[in-house]
């Protein structure tokens, strides 16, 4: 019995974490290494195409990137606002003298003494708020690129296409980030019924989060190779060379809109 209330915690709640950690670090290594078989590294790849169209025919286009950023800075004040919510409500539980593991003692494996109790509403918590910093300041950088991509091009002009996907990356990084922390803090909030449904939660998602992170089969890349070999077949000579640029363009920001 005692076994079953301590070591449970110990072994499967650090062991959930360790799978969800690896993942995330292998995903990362596939984003630096082969960018285009995930759909972080083929997004990138198409916001650096999406903000060099802008800037460069932004007298046509400037209301369809105002409207663009303005729908990201939509979800991701969406995302602080329910994170800072979260955190209110954990910690109105935690100051309350109400203690929501009485009804629990019976029925939930683990241990249920009051500083593990404690221990798993501080860390929700901590989660919580970090997920919230990184939106907040997703928020600030893609504020800053909804002006200064409207800002006119010239030969002077110190506000480059590059400096302008520079700081939208880092507020997409950013973005990522915290939407990352508040998908964890769904294993941290079944941990108060339990380490057992924590391991079950960490493994359940990691094949979720690979569905949504590698969109690219197989099939896909073929296909997509196959288009751009016929394409650069297709056109050639000197006269032809910015129409095959032109089409490779559009196949690579084809790719990022490629469905699963």
């Amino acid at each position: 019995m005692e076994w079953r209330k301590c070591y449970l915690d110990v072994i499967l709640v650090p062991l959930g974490f360790l799978i969800t950690t690896a993942y995330h670090v292998w995903l990362w290594h596939k984003v630096r290494k082969d960018p285009l078989t995930t759909i972080i590294g083929t997004n990138a790849r198409g916001r650096r195409f999406w903000v060099s169209a802008m800037m460069k025919d932004n007298d046509k286009k400037n209301i369809l990137a105002v409207q663009s950023l303005r729908n990201t800075i939509m979800g991701s004040t969406l995302m602080a606002t329910t994170s800072i919510l979260l955190c209110s409500g954990l910690a109105a539980v935690i100051s309350s003298t109400y203690s929501v593991k009485k009804t629990l003692n019976d029925t939930v494996f683990g241990a249920h003494g009051e500083f593990m109790v404690s221990l798993k509403y501080v860390t929700l918590l901590t989660i919580f708020l970090f997920s919230f910093f990184c939106h907040s300041l997703s928020i600030r950088f893609i504020n800053q690129v909804n002006i200064l991509i409207n800002t006119p091009q010239d030969a002077t002009s110190i506000v480059t296409p590059e400096y302008v996907y520079e700081l939208l990356e880092k507020g997409f990084l950013l973005n990522t980030v915290g939407n990352r922390l508040f998908h964890i803090g769904l294993p941290i909030l079944l941990w108060i019924f339990g380490p057992v449904l924590v391991f079950l939660c960490s493994v359940t998602m990691v094949p979720v989060l690979y569905n949504l992170d590698f969109v690219f089969g197989t099939a896909a890349k073929g296909k997509m190779i196959r288009i751009l070999s016929s394409t650069l077949y297709e056109y050639s000579g000197r006269k032809r060379k910015k129409k095959k640029q032109g089409n490779l363009d559009v196949v690579i920001v084809y790719m990022s809109i490629w469905p699963a």
